[in-house]
């Protein structure tokens, strides 16, 4: 009878798919690991579907040498695409379990882990950022639509006089700041604004969903936010979770000097002297719970993108600088906010601060500042 510690299984979470060179890939999107092999590979793992050893294979396979079968097995063992039986779990497979469950496996988590912590580009200046790319070759593509075809309907001019349009119309991201600290009203206001309840729909049997200022599909409301304080009067610096539903700051880490933003967003060092920085995760466990299909993945996407936008037209509102940015360093995020990136993951971060002295800062390309 095989030892429970000879056994082994293939991984669950593989996908594979050839390249631009015409070579096998497969991918273990747990784990992150992906190696090239030859499509016999297949025929290998397709025979551990449940425990069985290397001695298994090598009876089974017998169109192959024992001896090829057993280089095979530890080949895919080594490179996480067979598990051992007594091998500790990486933290990733057991918090996609729930995916598999609920049908978000393999689209939404070979998307969700295969596009986290990779490598940036260190853009420092504005036509890095906006204009052309130094490592693309393709010229810039166009950047509105036209049918030249089509008959043309002219609209009337817009009523542009008013607070919102001129809220709307000044929001930017900000990439300098003043040192001075924001008022802990002004943070106060942002997250209430932004992420906090603000009532309660009675849906029956003695449930209820939050109401929020932003969208959520099904009302499931995914979205966390942790709060870096640098530089807010009243509130000691330190990485805080914000309560929505009671509007408080949670400490979960207190800093004796305050952490350095580009820490967390990779080569962005024009936002280490904003005050405050809120990262947004998302515990997919709650549209899980409704959405059983991949698509919902898109859902959490968007209503990211919805509070961010929230956040950035309060904080112009306030007369506060604010900022935005989806180039993270996920893993380094998720450990100090102690979270396991599947069933909780950080997905995009926004910030603010004081606006420098200087005028003109962030200027329209005219120069002109609004």
């Amino acid at each position: 009878m095989n030892q429970p510690s000879s056994l082994l299984r293939r991984a669950p979470y593989v996908v594979s798919y050839w390249d631009d060179d015409g070579r096998l890939i497969f991918d273990n999107y747990a784990t992150g690991r992906r190696i090239s092999a030859d499509p016999v590979a297949s025929t290998v793992l397709h025979f551990f579907d449940r425990w069985r050893s290397a001695k298994d294979a090598a009876r089974h396979l017998s169109d192959f040498t024992p001896a090829s079968v057993h280089k095979t097995v530890a080949a895919l063992e080594r490179h996480a695409l067979l598990v051992r039986k007594s091998a500790k779990d990486n933290g990733h497979s057991s918090a996609l379990a729930s995916w598999q469950r609920d049908g978000w496996n393999p689209a939404a988590g070979f998307f969700h882990l295969s596009t986290k912590d990779v490598p940036y580009v260190d853009e420092r200046s504005a036509a890095d950022i906006i204009g052309a790319s130094r490592t693309t070759p393709r010229p810039m593509p166009a950047i509105v639509k036209r049918y030249p075809s089509a008959r043309v309907h002219r609209l009337p001019p817009i009523a542009a006089a008013g607070e919102y349009v001129d809220v709307l119309r000044a929001r930017r991201t900000w990439r300098r700041f003043s040192r001075r600290k924001i008022s802990s009203e002004q943070l106060s206001s942002l997250l209430k604004l932004t992420f906090g309840v603000q009532d309660w729909l009675k849906l029956g049997g003695g449930r209820r969903a939050p109401l929020k200022t932003a969208p959520s599909g099904g009302a499931r409301h995914p979205i966390e936010a942790y709060v870096l304080v640098k530089a807010v009067e009243g509130v000691a610096p330190g990485i805080y979770h914000y309560v929505a539903d009671r509007h408080q700051l949670e400490l979960l880490h207190r800093d004796r000097r305050p952490r350095r933003v580009s820490r967390y967003l990779p080569t962005q060092v024009w936002f280490d002297d904003a005050a405050a920085a809120v990262f947004m995760t998302a515990v997919f466990a709650r549209v899980q719970w409704r959405y059983k299909f991949a698509r919902a993945y898109r859902v959490v996407l968007a209503e990211s993108g919805h509070l961010c936008q929230n956040f950035c037209l309060t904080a112009t509102w306030l007369g506060l600088a604010p900022f935005c940015s989806m180039a993270l360093a996920d893993s380094l995020i998720e450990q100090d906010l102690g979270i396991d990136g599947v069933s909780e993951s950080v997905l995009y971060a926004c910030g603010v601060g004081a606006r420098p002295t200087r005028p003109g800062s962030p200027a329209w390309p005219d120069g002109r500042s609004r």
